[in-house]
């Protein structure tokens, strides 16, 4: 089997030449090594890592996740830039291996794959961009409870496998296939913690609303995966109050004026999408006016906006010959807003806002998790 280029074989043999080589023949695509050890020293020396050490992909460990997937190891899911290579399952298999993934894992990453490689998200572009974009993987439906997905506090923290694990087997498929390399071929200025992961599961039973996913069309029995470019969160504070009638429209008054950043893509460039991230107590606050999620959307629409000449007096360049009475809106629809409800309760919800360049303006995708092409794995 061809998996990722290195996939290492566990019967290496010694050698006396560098910690792990091309061998004799390689028409199988495979490597060998003295040890696991040398392997890994291969790895992070050709730049097959995300800087943190990886399991193996040894053609064992990888013929168990691709026979868990139900699917052909050689089927591509399409090319991956701004490299072109091939996300075959294998390789995204292998992937998934050196990120910690388990079988259960594998459907939600496979899932997260198809979404980035929709022609809409402008992978390669984004991977391309001088921005600190990341993908957001977003899991709703069975799928999270199949894969534990965490969803409650710290869930973008340290501390939830499979949050961890799905995320980095997508970085690493986009390092490996897409051959996404720091300041060759992914031009982040700076980056930021989530290129090494950044996935978490929607709280749906703490949310007053149905499930974020149902608004892309899915049916509540379907599974699946939201992703959008998107920059580390920035924090919200509110202190919610249940005696204030106004408590509701000042906690949409204070996440508008953080998707309205004034430093952000989304300001200037008035497109692209944004993630609002609710915690379960302030959700409750707009639940009880009365909103559901469109209104919530429509009312932060209207909110997140900055005068003209605000962004003219700070960048000139983006304000362009626009009217310098009119607003520059953050958020040019309200379907370009995504509203979950995760983490714990308290005083804090978050924004990410998003690169909103591209082609098509940093848009939300989605693809369906398929549970049932899965195999049960025997365990060893």
């Amino acid at each position: 089997m061809t998996a990722l280029q290195p996939a290492v074989d566990d019967q290496s043999t010694p050698s006396d030449g560098p910690a792990a080589t091309a061998a004799d023949d390689a028409a199988d695509g495979l490597l060998t090594a003295t040890s696991e050890e040398a392997a890994l020293e291969w790895l992070h020396a050709n730049r097959c890592t995300d800087g943190l050490p990886v399991v193996i992909p040894t053609p064992e460990r990888v013929e168990r996740m691709v026979l868990a997937s139900g699917l052909d190891g050689d089927l591509s899911l399409g090319e991956m830039g701004p490299g072109g290579g091939a996300a075959t399952v294998a390789k995204v298999a292998a992937n998934a291996v050196m990120a910690g993934a388990t079988p259960d894992h594998l459907p939600v990453i496979l899932a997260a794959v198809r979404a980035v490689l929709q022609p809409e998200f402008d992978l390669g572009e984004m991977q391309s961009t001088t921005h600190c974009t990341a993908p957001l993987v977003i899991v709703n439906g069975r799928a999270r409870q199949w894969a534990r997905v965490a969803s409650g506090s710290g869930a973008l923290g340290p501390g939830h496998r499979a949050n961890a694990s799905i995320g980095r087997a997508l970085r690493l498929t986009m390092i490996n296939v897409g051959m996404a390399r720091p300041g060759e071929s992914d031009m982040a200025l700076l980056g930021h913690p989530g290129k090494f992961t950044y996935c978490l599961g929607e709280a749906e039973e703490a949310s007053p609303w149905e499930p974020q996913h149902l608004d892309r069309g899915y049916a509540p029995d379907q599974s699946a995966v939201t992703v959008v470019g998107a920059e580390p969160p920035h924090s919200v504070i509110f202190s919610g109050d249940a005696d204030d009638p106004d408590s509701a429209e000042r906690l949409l008054a204070t996440l508008g004026a953080v998707l309205a950043n004034v430093g952000s893509n989304n300001a200037h460039f008035r497109c692209g999408a944004q993630t609002v991230v609710l915690n379960p107590e302030h959700a409750a606050v707009l639940a009880a006016a009365g909103l559901d999620r469109r209104q919530i959307r429509e009312r932060l629409t209207e909110l997140a906006v900055n005068p003209t000449e605000r962004i003219a007096s700070l960048n000139p360049t983006f304000a362009g010959r626009a009217d310098r009475a009119t607003e520059f809106r953050a958020v040019r629809d309200p379907d370009d807003l995504v509203i979950l409800v995760a983490g714990g309760s308290g005083l804090y919800s978050a924004v990410m806002p998003s690169w909103a360049a591209g082609a098509h303006h940093n848009p939300i995708v989605h693809a369906e998790v398929v549970l049932d092409q899965a195999c049960e794995v025997p365990l060893r």
